[in-house]
């Protein structure tokens, strides 16, 4: 069975390790990028999922990397910034789960 880890910032890091998630926390983007390399090369992960802004910062080769590996899968998770509210945020988590754009009424 394959380990599910977690790349994100100390806000969020409790959180999952509550969830049972191996976590790994990184203070910004670029310690992010500094800490997914080794994960890639650990046989026993299967997923590794990290803060969405994260993700976007990676280097482009280390991107290239990643997908085109078929283990572990590399997934963003969003994050709710201070300039999106609640309903875009929840709007934009049901479009990413189900691929269909929700709009949430008022």
């Amino acid at each position: 069975m394959y380990k599910f880890v977690i790349v994100t910032d100390s806000d969020r890091a409790s959180g999952f390790r509550l969830a049972g998630a191996e976590v790994f926390e990184a203070k910004d983007a670029a310690e992010a990028g500094t800490i997914i390399p080794p994960l890639l090369k650990r046989d026993e992960i299967g997923i590794v999922g990290m803060n969405e802004e994260y993700m976007l910062a990676l280097d482009p080769k280390l991107m290239d990397r990643i997908e085109k590996l078929h283990r572990p899968l590399v997934i963003p998770i969003p994050s709710r910034t201070k300039e999106v509210d609640r309903r875009t945020y929840i709007e934009r988590l049901l479009k990413k789960a189900i691929g269909y754009n929700i709009v949430l009424k008022r």
